[in-house]
């Protein structure tokens, strides 16, 4: 019984953390100017109408987590 107790603990410490480092992650986006304006983020303006869709900087975030955890899982 106290190992599954102790397993929910280790995982909810791990969920916390993961929280943490996105939510200082996403206070620090604003200071890093080139971020969300990569050449390939799709920016359609008019009249009425604005559509963005950050694809490049999707791409990159996503191949640095897709290190980031391949390096975590060699461990």
């Amino acid at each position: 019984m106290s190992e599954g107790i102790q397993h929910i603990g280790k995982v909810l410490l791990i969920t916390g953390a993961v929280i943490a480092l996105i939510g200082g992650a996403l206070m620090l986006s604003g200071r890093i100017p080139w971020l969300g304006r990569l050449p390939g983020d799709v920016l359609i303006e008019r009249k009425n109408f604005t559509f963005y869709f950050p694809l490049a900087t999707s791409i990159l975030i996503s191949i640095l987590l897709t290190l980031l955890f391949w390096l975590w899982g060699r461990r």
